[in-house]
This record gives structure tokens, sequence and C-alpha cells, in this order.
């Protein structure tokens, strides 16, 4: 089945510089409704509005981290198999352990391109 381009995907980062990066690798692979939100307390609210097919947050964020907010998102029933991914400038083997055993769908690693996002989406969503 083919990816749907058009799905919603939520961003979080509480940088906003790295929000316009991640933006703008997202319409380069050709994804068109992207939401951004600027901490992981307000990302929660946002993806229980419904409707999100895919969430990509960064991990180092005050008050509460994009770990913490997978933790929410898995002890969630409405939104426990939505497709999340981690972005973090830190890959300490212990760090992405603790991202498998939370359920991460997968991983970036800081800094990344184009590429890299779309092979890091395509073993999560699949080919598109």
């Amino acid at each position: 089945m083919a990816v749907d381009l058009g799905m919603k995907v939520l961003i979080v980062d509480d940088y906003p510089t790295m929000l316009k990066v991640l933006r703008s690798l997202l319409r380069q692979l050709k994804f068109t409704d992207i939401t951004e939100a600027s901490n992981a307390k307000d990302a929660l609210e946002t993806l229980r509005e419904g409707g999100f097919g895919l969430v990509i947050s960064d991990w180092n964020m005050e008050p509460m981290s994009g770990y913490e907010l997978l933790q929410e998102v898995r002890a969630d029933e409405k939104l426990r198999d939505l497709p999340f991914v981690l972005v973090t400038a830190e890959s300490t083997t212990e760090k992405v352990i603790a991202a498998k055993q939370a359920g991460v769908s997968n991983y970036i690693i800081k800094p990344y391109t184009a590429e890299t996002l779309k092979t890091k989406l395509v073993s999560v969503l699949g080919e598109f």
C-alpha cells in the first residue's frame, strides 16, 4: 500500500530553526500536511485531537522530553500504534535501547539530510 503523503504529520521541537529545517525536508519528500508543536505538552494535546499519521519529535526538550512524549503516546490507547520517530544529537547505546524499549518506531541522529529522513521514514511507513 502506498504511503499517504497527505497524512497529518506532527513535528515537535523546542528550537524554531529545527522545526523550519524539518518542515522543509518533509516538503522535499512531498509531505503536505505538517503541524508544528514547540513542546511535548502541546504536542500531546494536539495528538489527542486525532487524525495524525506520524510524529517526529526531538528528544531533548524541557520540561517534557520527546522520550517522555513517546511514553505518553504509547500509554494512550488511541495513540498507541502511531508511528513515532525520535530525533536526537546523542547516539549512545543506552538512549537507543531506552527508545526501542519505549516503543519508538525509528531514531534519527542529527545532523541529517532529506535522504536520511526518507530512509528512516520508509522503514516506518513503507515505500513512497
